[in-house]
């Protein structure tokens, strides 16, 4: 049988060999059954209950995603809660209702005017498409009373073919399980593509209608380096997916073509994500997120599990450095035991270091005796510790004082430890603005792209209606990540960047332009970043940069890019 090639877009440089599993949602939810009288309250009252138990699914798997994936990619279920209680959305399924249809009929004509309305846009808003059919979907099933199709379980080896992947959905893949998947429809920045470099799978999305020719049960090699899903393949095909990828695996630090090294480091979320980021050869940990210490559970972790879980992370890059994030909590992030607020608009209210030097005063000395603890262990030399959601230089003095004040406690106790590098995550506008002032208080810092393009474009990242004017690509985000760069200039400063925008190597030359001493991403992604650090030159990195700040548009930016890549 002759092998076919089927062309898409590649999100994951990695290959998977399987056999092919269609995946389509419960039928009925095209056509939900309708009931033989409609009693509009009754129906109303359906539709409310209905809410309420999405709702719970969805915070459910939030959780279950914060922990499998990752927090930053489970922030996209807070934009589904944000769906299901729109006034717009929910007025419109009331009104369906009160014209004559029942619940399941009123949602599913009722989202389907706003799937629309984001169909005919470009981009990402696209995308956000999926997010509506997630929740719609969700709503349907709980009216009818439908089972949820598992893809937690499918048979090992499997391949995993759709129309398209929900959040909901990709979130269940197992990458212990599944080869691979690929979609008719997706780009590289819809939530299927970003949990798939997340969980490390192979993945081609935006097949086409081609897809479809492909019989369940084929045998398939999910090519995510190439954009291709290959049926049928040959045997040349299937040992060379079978052996691993083309992007070699670098453990050593590397530099640009004309010798300016940039560290490549990785982001982790667990301590799981430990091992993928040493065996694809991360030259760190740029962002060790402390939050899976403190959620899911009854109580916050005491020093002692704390300090394991910091010498964890040293022992496993023992040469290299390790930048910890301070525990960065808040409104959004809800922890049981801590009693959090309610707040009108929590990512802009007490969340990060506003909570440690508040009402976690406690939770803060506690973290810091573990890190300067870990710090002064063996090994622990390079150990570096971050605040997070910085805004004014008050609040580094303050938290340096804290440091200062545990350390001399551990002095008088004879406990052995070191003071470790300081730094600041620079995510706010205030941050960028401040950035001469306090680099005077700081040893580096590190740029959060996803927070810093929120605030400086003020579109909430996990709102899918704005998440157009969230990209890292406008031009103030450029200029906001440029003015970082420049504070420190002439200082010892140095500085890194830990967002999505770092782990994609269509711009690593852009951010070596912009003058970044360092990348952190997601594991999956640091071979292809490494490969186009030592692909690039400072000086027309220098001078790709300077024409991307030159722009004044998002498109413009784009266009600025395409033609460096073509």
């Amino acid at each position: 049988m002759t092998e076919r090639r089927l062309s898409g877009v590649g999100v994951t440089p990695l290959s998977g060999v399987g056999t092919a599993v269609w995946y389509a949602p419960d039928a009925d939810l095209d056509e939900p059954p309708a009931p033989e009288t409609v009693d509009a309250d009754a129906e109303i009252e359906r539709f409310e209950t209905a809410r309420t138990d999405a709702r719970a699914e969805i915070r459910a798997e939030r959780e279950r995603t914060a922990e499998r994936v990752g927090e930053a990619e489970a922030e996209v279920f807070d934009a589904h809660v944000q769906f299901l209680d729109d006034p717009q959305i929910t007025e419109g399924v009331e009104g369906e209702i009160e014209s004559g249809l029942p619940a399941e009929h009123a949602v599913t004509r009722t989202f389907e005017g706003f799937i629309e309305q984001f169909e005919g846009m470009e981009g990402r808003m696209a995308e956000r498409a999926d997010d509506l059919r997630d929740v719609r979907d969700r709503l349907v099933r709980v009216l009818v009373g439908g089972d949820r199709i598992d893809l937690a379980n499918l048979p090992e080896g499997s391949v995993v073919l759709a129309e398209r992947l929900t959040p909901s959905d990709t979130a269940q893949l197992d990458p212990e399980r599944v080869a691979g998947f690929a979609t008719v429809t997706g780009g590289r920045t819809s939530h299927a593509a970003i949990f798939a470099r997340s969980l490390a799978l192979p993945a081609v999305v935006g097949v086409g209608e081609e897809l479809h020719d492909v019989a369940d049960g084929s045998e398939v090699v999910v090519d995510g380096t190439e954009g291709t899903l290959v049926v049928d393949p040959d045997d040349a095909t299937r040992e060379a997916a079978a052996g691993g990828e083309d992007v070699e695996i670098r453990p050593e630090s590397v530099e640009t073509a004309d010798g300016t090294p940039i560290e490549v480091a990785a982001n982790v979320g667990t301590r799981a994500d430990l091992g993928p980021a040493a065996e694809r050869g991360a030259d760190g940990i740029g962002l060790f997120r402390t939050e899976f210490l403190f959620l899911d559970r009854q109580s916050p972790p005491d020093e002692d599990e704390q300090y394991e879980a910091y010498v964890d992370a040293i022992e496993r890059f023992p040469d290299s450095r390790v930048v910890v994030r301070t525990l960065d909590i808040g409104g959004d992030k809800p922890i049981e035991y801590l009693d959090l607020p309610e707040e009108e608009n929590p990512f802009l209210g007490e969340r990060g270091i506003r909570r440690s030097l508040g009402p976690d005063a406690d939770l803060f000395e506690t973290q810091l005796r573990a890190l300067l603890r870990a710090a002064g262990s063996d090994g622990g030399g390079q150990l570096s510790v971050m605040l997070p959601l910085v805004s004014t230089v008050e609040e580094v003095r303050e938290a340096r004082e804290v440091l200062e004040s545990v350390a001399a406690d551990l002095e008088d106790e004879g406990v052995k430890h070191a003071i470790p590098e300081f730094g600041v995550m620079i995510e706010t506008p205030a941050a960028a603005f401040l950035a001469p002032d306090l680099a005077e208080h700081a040893d580096f810092f590190s740029i959060g792209t996803n927070d810093l393009a929120q605030y400086v474009m003020a579109a909430e990242r996990g709102n899918g209606r704005v998440a157009e004017l969230g990209d890292y690509r406008q031009p103030a985000v450029l200029r906001a990540i440029r003015a970082t760069v420049e504070a420190t200039e002439r200082t010892d400063v140095w500085v890194g960047m830990c967002g999505e925008m770092a782990g994609d190597p269509d711009l690593t030359e852009l951010l070596v332009g912009l003058g970044l001493d360092e990348l952190s991403m997601s594991a999956v992604t640091v071979p292809q970043v490494k490969r186009a650090v030592t692909e690039t030159t400072t000086e027309s990195a220098r001078a790709l940069a300077e024409r991307a700040l030159a722009a004044s548009t998002k498109a413009e930016v784009e266009g600025v890019l395409t033609e460096t890549i073509q």
